[in-house]
């Protein structure tokens, strides 16, 4: 009776033990691709991650970020399924989605958004001495065009194109870094840097306190073109008095930052993705001031390109949120299976 008893007890211990087993959530791992450490979408990737791992214990769900050249490497990454999320222009995503531009016949057919970020305008960073004082001026100069497989340098050849310029209509087209390209801007071995970027940006502020340096419009006819033919740009203006040495407002035109993934992805994955920065939005708008007017109606509508994630769809829904994501459809609709993409939205930062 008392081997029977001890028997009875070990084996409802192990069942115990098992049942506090199978209440554990079996852990996974996710990456977010983003850009470069001194811009915004690595910061962004992390406080993506940071949320998420909050309640790691109750999902399973560990999140890291890698740094990466950005827009297009990063979907580039997620066809190669190298990567779970990207942080992408939403230009680029539409490109990706619909098999245009750079993804000509090329498409990315299970590309999913998950949500938008905030806004990206084109931005122009030129020395005061450089005697550069609009976007044409560029020409003949020395100019940092951005590092191949960035979205800013994607951007930047979809507006020389438009303009009908090559690289050689620069006395030097540099391919630097995002990080690099304060330091090369004020050690006088580039005349302009340009970029897409949330503002405000740390590479803006170290190039306009060291060195003295202007930001530059980006209008006229050509650019007012490129907005009404493309449904995912539109106008953009910096505020002045943001930055050092530059206290007007800067007119020009940009994108906006998302957030997207791939069918493949699980929908629990995205799910508790999109939960954790939606239910915690204050907090993640504390984490950059780039993100401090982001709305929940905004981030389900403006910039999302390609078909929504059914992970995040699933939030949404839950979240009534759906009415923002609809609303914006008759416009263009939030997803493929309407044939068209978003119009432009109004970006200012």
């Amino acid at each position: 009776m008392r081997t029977l008893a001890l028997t009875l007890t070990f084996a409802a211990g192990m069942t115990a033990a098992a049942g506090a087993q199978a209440q554990q959530p079996q852990e996974s791992f996710v990456t977010i691709g983003t850009g470069g450490v001194t811009g915004v979408y690595y910061p962004a990737g992390g406080a993506i991650c940071r949320l998420l791992n909050r309640n790691r214990d109750q999902h399973g769900i560990r999140c890291s970020v890698e740094s990466t050249e950005g827009s297009i490497f990063n979907l580039n990454a997620l066809r190669d399924d190298e990567i779970d999320f990207g942080v992408v222009q939403s230009d680029w995503q539409y490109h990706a989605s619909q098999g245009t531009d750079r993804f000509q016949g090329n498409a990315i057919e299970d590309l999913r958004s998950v949500f938008a970020l905030h806004a990206e305008p084109f931005t122009v960073v030129a020395r005061q001495d450089s005697g550069i004082e609009t976007f044409e001026d560029l020409q003949g100069k020395r100019v940092n065009v951005g590092p191949p497989g960035s979205g800013a340098r994607g951007t930047m050849e979809v507006l020389m194109d438009a303009y009908g310029w090559s690289m050689d209509d620069f006395s030097l087209a540099a391919e630097l870094s995002p990080n690099e390209q304060a330091q090369a801007l004020c050690d006088n071995n580039v005349d302009a840097i340009v970029f897409a970027v949330g503002h405000p940006s740390g590479t803006i502020q170290e190039a306009t306190t060291a060195c003295p340096s202007v930001l530059v419009d980006v209008t006229g006819d050509v650019v007012e073109k490129l907005i009404s033919e493309n449904p995912y740009y539109a106008e953009a203006t910096i505020p002045g008095g943001m930055y050092q040495g530059n206290p007007e407002p800067t007119d020009t035109f940009g994108v906006r930052a998302t957030i997207v993934s791939t069918a493949d992805v699980p929908g629990d994955t995205v799910y508790e993705l999109t939960k954790a920065v939606f239910e915690n939005l204050d907090d993640f708008k504390r984490l950059h001031p780039a993100f401090q007017e982001l709305t929940r109606e905004e981030m389900v509508s403006r910039g999302v390109t390609a078909q929504l994630h059914e992970g995040s769809q699933r939030y949404f829904e839950e979240a009534n949120l759906m009415d923002a994501v609809q609303a914006d459809a008759p416009q263009g609709g939030q997803t493929q299976q309407d044939g068209q993409a978003p119009q432009g939205e109004q970006t200012q930062q």
